[in-house]
């Protein structure tokens, strides 16, 4: 028998990842994802949770790419609803980002 969440099993961590990297920080003009924002990232069939924070608390631009976040997640086949939880522990550190971040954004 056919299952409704049979197109589940495309959602995978890295697809999701992956995706995350079209959602920018406009501020430092960095993805989300090599900048280190990217806590975690939860699967529950065709629902998915991002744990993320933002380099700062007051970041104007939280709104913006919790949306954007959304966006890119939900254009994955099988993914029917996203959960964007910001939190602020542990605090975000220029230590979480890639090497690209890092060369992307002159931190070194």
């Amino acid at each position: 028998t056919a299952n409704k969440h049979q197109t589940t099993a495309m959602i995978d961590e890295a697809s999701i990842r992956e995706a995350l990297h079209q959602v920018v920080d406009p501020e430092i003009d960095c993805n989300i994802v090599d900048l280190g924002l990217v806590y975690g990232i939860a699967i529950s069939d065709a629902k998915v949770t991002v744990t993320m924070t933002l380099t700062t608390p007051g970041c104007p631009m939280h709104e913006s790419i919790a949306w954007g976040v959304r966006c890119a997640v939900l254009n994955l086949e099988g993914v029917e609803d996203v959960e964007v939880n910001v939190v602020w522990d542990p605090p975000w550190t220029t230590d979480l980002m890639t090497s690209y971040g890092r060369e992307r954004t002159g931190v070194l």
